[in-house]
């Protein structure tokens, strides 16, 4: 059987590709929980969910030379202020895509491969020969729960790929600048003083051309810029709630590694 590749991606302990002959009488159960997701603080995100996305989460960008967008559900590595310690929401909540596609997700089996296969976590107990599960396999043929899954899994392929897109106009731009946000709370106390995250540069975008910006309204980008800007002001909110439920470091205040 084919292996799966071994560099693997957020939440995923294991990946196997699915087989019809090796996974026959696999089910996979529905869950209203995700446990994985508790102590998850920064959540991939794809630029089609920002609209949606900054409704609920500040939305930054990883460091580094190759940045991706992420959803911040806590400010501090650990901590996830909309999941309780069960994986259950606390009320009405966006899942991000990311999420929702575990643990299910298409990687090419080898390096060279030209396709992508669909894989799974096999250490999830979404997956397993379970009675009350929906069959992914009925007479060796795929059931419209896996067409279904894989279906979701090539839509967000697509969205990656034009995420991938966003984030390189961005770069080639120049528009991101490391961020920085301190939260005072108190007249004589330090203020905490999240970091390890970039943002769009208001400045930046304020002296950009006619033209340029233009092309940024044509193209799709400048409403996804919009969303992430006004998104950074649920920063505070997500303190408010780190706050109410006593998940503030009791200590020098230290940055966030979003």
């Amino acid at each position: 059987m084919a292996s799966a590749p071994t560099n693997l991606p957020l939440f995923y302990n294991r990946l196997e590709p699915l087989s019809s002959s090796a996974h026959a009488n696999l089910s996979a159960r529905s869950t209203q929980v995700a446990p994985f997701l508790a102590k998850a603080h920064a959540i991939p995100l794809t630029s089609d969910e920002f609209i949606i996305c900054q409704r609920y989460y500040p939305i930054v960008f990883s460091v580094g030379e190759s940045p991706v967008p992420l959803a911040l559900m806590g400010l501090n590595e650990g901590v996830n202020v909309f999941i309780d310690d069960t994986g259950k929401p606390h009320g009405e909540i966006y899942i991000p895509a990311y999420v929702r596609r575990y643990p299910f997700m298409l990687a090419r089996l080898t390096p060279d491969a030209d396709e992508l296969s669909l894989c799974f976590d096999p250490t999830s107990d979404v997956i397993g020969e379970y009675k009350d599960g929906q069959a992914l396999f009925a007479d060796g043929k795929p059931t419209e729960v896996t067409t279904g899954l894989l279906k979701f899994c090539e839509e967000f392929e697509l969205s990656a790929q034009r995420t991938n897109a966003f984030m390189k106009e961005l770069r080639d731009m120049e528009l991101l600048i490391d961020g920085e946000v301190a939260i005072q709370t108190g007249e004589n106390q330090p203020p905490f003083v999240y970091r390890g995250f970039q943002m769009v540069s208001d400045e930046r975008l304020n002296d950009m051309r006619g033209d340029e910006l233009r092309k940024i309204n044509q193209n799709g980008m400048l409403p996804l810029i919009i969303a992430h800007l006004f998104s950074l002001q649920l920063m505070r909110e997500i303190f408010g709630r780190q706050v109410a439920q006593g998940k503030v470091p009791q200590m020098q205040p230290v940055p966030a590694n979003a």
